[in-house]
């Protein structure tokens, strides 16, 4: 699927006023940056990751952009589906709802052959970024198509990049994530929940200093680059973008 290529449009600073949004990886770099772009634009931020005392920084910065956000520590590469169907009850039961879904987790060791992954390294990497993020969204579901306009986000990869040699695990789901977007996007395609896939250029994150640990890191745009993207796919002027997969052009 090719991926399709835009400017960035600007954000109304509404854009996500009353909609509760969770965010996976809150505490990584660009989970941070869209948890805080979406309290900007309004949002109830539900701020999901394993890192407690990282999450807390981005709880007091999310919390001095918009509405009070929610903290929900929760480690992905040891949930299981009864601890998603319990986060996405407790979510809507609580904060009145769940509007959207943003999938920023992922799990990367760095760049290495195949035949010299230890087998636990590989799996751990298939379930966070592949199968734990559906089964997360899998939970939320019904609970998404009780509003009257509703999205999931699944953050990629350019595929042409990360299906070469020595991306492992990570390489190949991030390749399967593109075609969830376009299944599941076919699959929701008359309910009021959106399904669309971002696919960010190079970002100053320490997840990909981990494969170019020699990059000028100073051309490369940081996450905030991308978080306004984040907020356009989250609202309803996303529709346009519905079973896409969106590469947006951003200033380096």
């Amino acid at each position: 699927m090719n991926p399709a290529a835009s400017a960035l449009p600007a954000v109304p600073a509404d854009a996500l006023a009353g909609r509760t949004v969770l965010v996976t990886g809150a505490h990584g770099g660009l989970g941070a940056e869209a948890a805080k772009a979406c309290a900007r634009a309004g949002a109830t931020v539900v701020l999901l990751g394993r890192r407690v005392p990282k999450l807390n920084r981005v709880y007091d910065a999310v919390k001095a952009l918009g509405p009070e956000p929610a903290l929900y520590p929760l480690d992905l590469a040891g949930a299981d589906p009864a601890d998603y169907a319990e986060l996405a009850a407790k979510v809507a039961a609580e904060l009145g709802g769940l509007h959207g879904l943003l999938h920023c987790a992922a799990e990367f060791n760095g760049l290495a052959p195949l035949e010299a992954t230890a087998p636990e390294a590989f799996v751990r990497n298939l379930h966070v970024n592949l199968t734990a993020p559906w089964l997360l969204t899998q939970a939320c579901l019904p609970w998404l198509r009780k509003a009257a306009d509703s999205a999931v986000v699944f953050v990629t990869d350019e595929p042409a990049r990360v299906g070469k040699a020595y991306w492992g695990a990570y390489g190949l789901s991030k390749l399967a994530l593109g075609h969830l977007v376009a299944q599941l996007s076919a699959e929701t395609d008359q309910t009021a929940v959106r399904v669309s896939g971002l696919e960010p250029g190079p970002m100053r994150t320490d997840l990909r200093a981990r494969a170019y640990a020699d990059e000028a890191q100073l051309r490369v745009p940081g996450p905030a680059s991308y978080a306004p993207a984040c907020v356009h796919l989250l609202s309803a002027a996303g529709r346009d973008l519905r079973g896409q997969v969106w590469a947006p052009r951003v200033p380096a």
